[in-house]
């Protein structure tokens, strides 16, 4: 439906970072001073061209509350992933103090790139937990193809803002990532 996707916040990176936040507020990467809000019912964040600095890791995440990252052992995940190499893995994590956009290890080789649509819900209410589903694709460090659908829960009941994205083992997030937070017309 036209329309329904109204733009929040957006960031690109033009040189390496350690993290990238979409939304939080002032806290947030673009300097918009944007938040997921009450405004809408539920957001979506794309991620497109999303590579490391260093080979071998994943894409962590952290929700935002007042700009600050949560990192409890609250988040709880599961997924499918789905590679062109192998068979597929059902994978599940609980008590986690990070959630992993992905499962399938990118690195610096040709071509290796995560891209992705997430959607948050309850991000607003303090009396449910956040939810976000998953679904990415890129190419792993093998070269491997790879898809995942999945979603992750942020088990305590807290008034999400925002969301921290970086890359495991201090690995920078190389320029030309860009994030793009959107809220879902009510």
């Amino acid at each position: 439906m036209a329309g329904s996707l109204i733009k929040v916040d957006e960031f690109t990176v033009s040189s390496a970072v350690a993290s990238v936040i979409i939304g939080g507020g002032s806290s947030g990467s673009s300097g918009l001073n944007a938040s997921i809000d009450s405004t809408y019912d539920v957001y979506m964040l794309k991620m497109k061209d999303c590579e490391p600095s260093v080979d071998n890791v994943v894409l962590q995440g952290r929700f935002t509350e007042g700009g600050v990252e949560n990192s409890s052992a609250n988040y709880d995940m599961a997924r499918k992933v789905l590679q062109a190499n192998a068979t597929f893995l059902n994978l599940s994590l609980q008590n986690y103090n990070e959630f992993f956009f992905n499962r399938i290890a990118v690195g610096t080789g040709g071509g290796e790139t995560l891209n992705g649509v997430f959607y948050i819900f309850n991000a607003n209410n303090s009396s449910e937990y956040t939810f976000m589903t998953i679904e990415n694709v890129g190419i792993g460090i093998t070269p491997n193809t790879f898809g995942e659908a999945g979603g992750v829960v942020l088990t305590s009941q807290t008034q999400v803002d925002g969301v921290k994205l970086f890359f495991q083992s201090s690995a920078n997030i190389q320029a030309g990532a860009t994030f793009t937070l959107y809220g879902l017309k009510k």
